[in-house]
């Protein structure tokens, strides 16, 4: 059996799942925040729980939202206090008395939609996060690359490329990012970044999903907006493509309610890539909040 975890800063999910990938049990607990003891022995208890249930010990994944392991062994997560800091896998594991393996939410994300029964043949999978933030992960023959510091698939934090500067407009400011930097396309084509780019072109405040309706309603400052950041978001993920050449992108997040994205970035991504590249399918996430369980839980499922 496998039992992944999508540990959250208020909330802790379990998923068991089989040797079909089919959903067992799932239980839910709030998350410690204060104490890293009881944190570890939350997660224990619940392992102890799916094990009296299924009666064996299952294989453990977890994801959660950072670094699972910096240089010197320790767990980076600033939404989880109680674990950041501290050599989480190593103690975790011990405690269990088995592997634990743990990758950050967004590769979990993209595990879990990889290795959908009409998806687990394509060997290189993209997920793409269009949500508060812009993020992703990369799957390839079934198993998450994580990179030298577990920031492969941070999209959000490439910079705007000149086109899309262009498509923008000049005088539209590179915005300041969380992480430090200027111009990074989280900046624009997050929903808070929608928000701004509305704010920016007419003075009025409006949500993306107030602009996304104004659209659907046919108002034609929303409509020339709404045209304006797909082909923001289809240059932006051009050069993605190029870099990876994926077979398919899943998108994820609030965004991907939006189902025109769909129809549009198929006919505009042939303009960002290569002649020979292949535009690779676009689909929508399908498993939505379970995605972050089904992920950690097929963590086990290669080598």
């Amino acid at each position: 059996m496998y039992y992944g975890f999508d540990i959250g800063g208020s909330k802790i999910a379990l998923g068991v799942y089989d040797a079909g990938r089919r959903l067992q049990w799932e239980q839910r607990i709030a998350t410690p925040h204060d104490d890293y003891r009881a944190f570890l022995n939350a997660i224990a208890g619940l392992v102890a729980e799916a094990d009296r249930r299924t009666g064996e010990p299952g294989s453990v994944g977890v994801g959660i939202p950072g670094m699972p392991q910096t240089d010197d062994g320790t767990l980076y997560a600033a939404n989880l206090p109680a674990a950041s800091g501290k050599p989480f896998t190593a103690d975790l594991s011990d405690l269990l008395g088995r592997e634990v393996r743990v990758d950050n939410d967004a590769n979990c994300f993209t595990l879990s939609e990889a290795w959908d029964d009409e998806f687990r043949h394509l060997p290189v999978v993209m997920g793409l996060i269009l949500g508060t933030g812009v993020g992703g992960g990369l799957v390839v023959n079934g198993k998450s690359v994580t990179g030298r510091s577990y920031i492969t698939g941070e999209f959000g934090h490439t910079r705007l490329p000149v086109d899309a500067l262009e498509a923008l407009g000049r005088d539209t400011p590179l915005r300041p990012c969380g992480c430090g930097q200027r111009g990074c396309i989280e900046g624009y084509l997050s929903g808070p970044g929608v928000a701004w780019l509305w704010q920016h072109y007419y003075q009025q405040s409006l949500t993306a999903p107030q602009i996304i309706a104004l659209w659907q309603a046919g108002e034609p400052r929303a409509r020339a907006f709404i045209e304006r950041w797909l082909d923001v978001l289809a240059i932006c993920l051009g050069n993605i493509l190029t870099l990876l050449d994926p077979h398919l992108v899943v998108i994820g997040g609030g965004l991907s309610h939006f189902d025109f994205l769909f129809e549009a970035l198929p006919q505009r991504l042939p303009h960002s890539l290569l002649p020979v590249a292949k535009v690779p399918r676009i689909a929508r996430a399908r498993h939505g909040d379970a995605g972050g369980m089904r992920g950690a839980a097929f963590l086990h499922l290669t080598e």
